[in-house]
């Protein structure tokens, strides 16, 4: 092959590089004034991945072909947001971390009157129902309030609906175990044909709302912020966007529990935070 030719397979390729950068960036502009969700500042190689994965999914043979069939149908909108919201979740997920939180946490709580919880990306709400199961088992769940939040409205109707898949209760047990539940997770639902339903007072305190951390401001002021495992998938823009709305949602003396891949490093409010635990990414706020 003669110099040439690598030569225009290079241009080609960078041309083509081009291209898709520019249809992705027409395509998050369009969602964005469209419909007012807020991608362009997601990291761009797991967004780029899972928009192609989106269009193979839709028959669809490029970003320009998706851009025009989300702008012209609700509905494959909604699939889109619903597969780049990555709607990943468990019961009692890392179930150390929740062990850690009834351990070093738990005592700090009984010391408020009333207890407001955030759970910023609550997904279809798994690990809000987790968090109502140990509040109720350390006697705090009647003074509190949990808030979930998500930006996928499928994920959400599915949270409300607080039902759940039978054959993934084995694996949730066992979370439970590890996490230090002090009764037996069969309590705290009731199984019908092939799904289990929470009972009805885990249900009573939660408040599922909608809420877009890329876009949306504070609405509350809180003692325990839950935001795991979202802001992974930010650039530093918009994770130091998120970090300042978490820091104004937060009570003096407030918790904030993140995921295990994130932290308060680099954000402007390492100073800001005490830490509780390194390894569970529990933090204070103290100033």
């Amino acid at each position: 092959m003669t110099p040439n030719v690598y030569t225009n397979l290079e241009e080609n390729d960078e041309n083509q590089s081009e291209r898709e950068m520019i249809e992705m960036e027409l395509l998050l502009e369009g969602i964005h004034r469209m419909y007012g969700y807020d991608f362009r500042n997601y990291a761009l190689p797991s967004l780029r991945r899972r928009i192609w994965h989106h269009i193979y999914a839709e028959q669809l043979n490029s970003i320009s072909g998706l851009q025009e069939k989300v702008l012209h149908e609700r509905a494959s909108f909604d699939r889109l947001v619903y597969n780049l919201s990555i709607p990943v979740t468990e019961m009692f997920r890392d179930p150390n971390m929740f062990r850690t939180f009834r351990e070093k946490i738990i005592p700090l709580l009984r010391t408020f009157p009333y207890i407001r919880i955030w759970h910023a990306g609550c997904s279809t709400g798994e690990e809000v129902f987790s968090m109502a199961i140990l509040l109720h088992e350390e006697g705090l769940y009647d003074r509190s309030r949990i808030y979930a939040t998500d930006m996928n409205d499928r994920s959400l109707k599915i949270a409300k609906e607080g039902i759940v898949g039978v054959q993934k209760m084995e694996s949730y047990n066992q979370n439970y175990i590890e996490a230090g539940g002090t009764g037996s997770l069969s309590d705290y639902y009731t199984a019908k044909y092939n799904s289990v339903i929470f009972q009805p007072f885990l249900r009573k305190n939660i408040i599922f709302a909608e809420h877009n951390l890329a876009t949306d401001r504070s609405f509350n002021e809180f003692n325990v912020i839950f935001c795991r495992n979202v802001m992974i998938y930010f650039d530093d823009t918009l994770r130091k966007r998120v970090h300042n709305l978490l820091y104004d949602s937060l009570s003096h003396f407030g918790v904030l529990v993140l995921g295990s891949k994130e932290s308060t490093q680099f954000t402007g409010y390492e100073d800001c935070y005490e830490t509780l635990d390194q390894r569970e990414k529990i933090y204070r706020k103290i100033k």
